[in-house]
C-alpha cells in the first residue's frame, strides 16, 4: 500500500518569464502558462487520482485546477505549500538584487537554509511547512493516486528532504515550469524519487 504523489510545478507566469524572484507575490499564469497547463493535463488525463492539492497562489491553483478539469474533482489549496517568501526580493531579477542587496543575497546563497531573506523566509522554515502539509496528505491518501500543484523553491524543499540532501544545495534541483516530478511513500520515511522535472509533455508542443 503507497500514496504516489504527482508533484508538479505551475505553469509560466510573466515573471517566470522576466526572471523576477516572485515568492509570495501573487502572480497570474501567463498565457503561454495556460498552454503548459493543459499540455500536462492531457498528459495526465487518463490516470486516476483520488485528489488534488494546490499552494493557495494562483498560478498554482489555476495550474490544478486546469490539470483536474477532466477528472471532475475540486482542488484543495493550502496556504503552506506557498513558494519561500522572499520579502523585499520578490519583484527583482537577481541582478537587481545583487546590487541593492549583495552582503545578504551572498550569504543566503551560501547558507539559505538558516539565512532569513530580508522580509522573509529561511528556507528551514519553508521544509517545516511543507513537510507537515505533505505528510497531512500522505495521512489521508495513505494509497492511490494525488496530484499537488507548488512552486519550485517549495518542489526542491521537498524532494530534498526526501533524499536526505544538504539542503544548503537545494538550488541544484532543477525544476521547470509545468514539470512533472513523482514521488512514492509507503511511509514518509520510505519516500522514493521514481520521477524529476520531466518535461515531455512540453517539448512535443514547443512549451520549454
Amino acid at each position: 500500500m503507497s500514496c504516489r504523489i504527482y508533484l508538479v510545478r505551475h505553469g509560466e507566469t510573466v515573471w517566470n518569464a522576466e526572471f523576477r524572484f516572485q515568492g509570495h507575490s501573487d502572480v497570474a499564469l501567463s498565457p503561454r502558462g495556460v498552454e503548459q497547463a493543459r499540455a500536462l493535463s492531457r498528459r495526465l488525463s487518463e490516470e486516476e487520482f483520488c485528489a488534488f492539492y494546490s499552494s493557495d497562489l494562483q498560478r498554482a491553483i489555476n495550474t490544478a485546477r486546469i490539470i483536474a478539469e477532466p477528472h471532475g474533482l475540486p482542488v484543495e489549496s493550502l496556504e503552506a505549500l506557498r513558494e519561500i517568501n522572499f520579502g523585499f526580493w520578490e519583484g527583482l531579477t537577481m541582478e537587481e538584487i545583487q546590487a541593492r542587496y549583495p552582503r545578504e543575497l551572498e550569504k543566503w546563497w551560501h547558507s539559505p537554509l538558516h539565512t532569513r531573506i530580508p522580509g522573509g523566509e529561511t528556507l528551514a522554515e519553508v521544509v517545516e511547512r511543507v513537510i507537515l502539509a505533505v505528510r497531512g496528505i500522505l495521512e489521508k491518501h495513505p494509497c492511490g493516486q494525488v496530484v499537488v500543484v507548488c512552486h519550485g523553491g517549495t518542489i526542491r524543499a521537498l524532494v530534498g528532504s526526501v533524499l536526505g540532501m544538504d539542503l544548503n544545495q537545494y538550488w541544484r534541483l532543477g525544476v521547470n515550469n509545468a514539470c512533472l516530478s513523482i514521488l512514492e511513500f509507503s511511509t514518509w520515511e520510505r519516500g522514493i524519487l521514481t520521477l524529476f522535472n520531466e518535461c515531455s509533455h512540453l517539448k512535443k508542443e514547443g512549451l520549454i
